[in-house]
């Protein structure tokens, strides 16, 4: 038995499942990451000849795979998110970005240097790559595909999905930052300037700027071209791996943040047509491509896990660990949505389903294929946790959530449509 064989039978068997499962799973506790993981810990338990998935030992190529899933996802994001930007309508996306992101950077970090052990470059790196939230592994819980009502989505959807697609570029200035007090020293003058000129000014102001144009060519020669050149009429939906590489690559060429640029320039895409069925083509096309990478990326996950990716694991990081799924993101979360559109019950679920995933070993993975790392076994170890805590118990309990919220909006709409038709029958009884 030859393990290219296995590995093409494997890959086989995850594509059909990955077309079945979803709608197996749709209105039950259980998730689709859950099972391929499972699937993964179980096929690498099994003696097929396989290779270890070591990202320890092969840290760019899970940089490269993970940077590809993440890219995918985020132009599916961009592109299925109906809400027009703007600031007061995307008042909880800036809340979380501006408050809950760096409160919980901040406290994985410190809580990494001083109940873990960890030096402080490690733990900023820790904190770093567990900001942010994740557009690969959070379906569940994230908003439908585009459609032409721009008002559609609730408050908790959106607010998740379009955290997802932001919070992965702009975690990137931290991980940087990690990176430069690896490479020199602690102490600011050594790499403050560089950081706040370089790391954070120009690579966000390139993401975005670079993301916009790109998105506004790309908007213009889909719905806007001479008719035989406007990509739209022809509904092909590989334009959004086109869309996805363009951004992204020419952005990473010029030193930007390539992933902040992917999801600016699916918004600008959305926003030339903003109800154009060509959305809808590109979505669901970037969105079977990531299921795919899904399936690759979890298999590959549950073998590194039965295969020795916790062993590193010691109790002070494993509870770090879980202090950031179970406290620090709900707390940090429920701060930061005072005074946001939407209830208090909704402000807590949008704080519990900080989902962690993909973009954190793409952080872990490029950090420290770039420079050495202190503890570097053990900072896998616990974002293996953290990511295996969060698939398992948001996988859980995303349905039911999910659900009961929506049960819940349905009687408020209910109550809602039976008060403005009773007014007037009142009105005409005082008259």
């Amino acid at each position: 038995m030859e393990p290219v064989d296995v590995a093409f039978a494997l890959l086989g068997v995850g594509a059909l499942l990955a077309g079945i499962l979803p709608r197996m799973l749709e209105k039950r506790p259980l998730s689709m990451p859950i099972a391929f993981l499972g699937l993964g810990m179980l096929v690498f338990l099994l003696p097929t000849g396989l290779p270890t998935p070591d990202p320890l030992r092969s840290p760019e190529v899970t940089t490269h795979l993970t940077e590809i899933g993440v890219i995918v996802a985020l132009m599916g994001a961009g592109l299925k998110i109906d809400r027009p930007l703007s600031w007061a309508r995307w008042s909880s996306t800036w809340r979380l970005l501006a408050i809950a992101m760096p409160l919980c950077i901040a406290a994985v970090a410190l809580l990494g240097w001083w109940w873990a052990g960890l030096v402080p470059a490690a733990a900023l790196l820790l904190g770093a790559a567990l900001a942010p939230t994740d557009p690969v592994l959070a379906s569940d819980v994230q908003v439908g595909e585009p459609t032409d009502v721009e008002d559609s989505e609730d408050e908790v959807r959106f607010a998740l999905t379009s955290e997802a697609g932001l919070n992965d570029g702009l975690a990137f200035p931290f991980v940087y930052a990690a990176i430069a007090i690896a490479t020199t020293s602690l102490a600011p003058s050594d790499w403050l300037v560089h950081w706040l000129s370089v790391d954070v000014v120009y690579k966000l102001a390139v993401g975005v700027g670079g993301g916009l144009l790109i998105g506004w060519l790309l908007g213009k020669l889909f719905f806007r071209a001479p008719s035989e050149l406007r990509l739209a009429r022809h509904s092909e939906g590989f334009l959004a791996l086109a869309a996805t590489f363009l951004a992204y690559g020419l952005v990473e060429v010029v030193g930007g943040y390539g992933f902040l640029a992917v999801f600016v320039a699916a918004r600008a895409i959305r926003a030339a047509e903003r109800t154009h069925e060509f959305h809808a083509v590109l979505h669901d096309f970037a969105e079977q491509v990531e299921r795919l990478l899904t399936v690759l990326l979890l298999l590959l996950f549950g073998g590194a896990v039965v295969t020795g990716l916790l062993a590193p694991l010691t109790w002070p990081a494993a509870l770090v660990g879980l202090a950031l799924v179970l406290v620090i993101r709900p707390l940090a979360g429920w701060l930061s949505l005072r005074g946001a559109p939407g209830c208090a019950t909704e402000h807590w679920v949008i704080s519990l389903f900080g989902i962690r995933g993909v973009g954190s070993f793409y952080y872990l993975a490029y950090a420290t294929s770039k420079t050495e790392f202190p503890q570097a076994e053990l900072l896998w170890a616990t974002v293996g946790l953290v990511v295996v805590v969060s698939v398992v118990v948001h996988g859980v309990a995303a349905t039911p959530v999910m659900q009961l919220l929506d049960r819940a909006g349905d009687r408020t709409r209910d109550g809602a449509e039976q008060g403005r038709t009773a007014q007037p029958v009142l009105d005409g009884a005082r008259g």
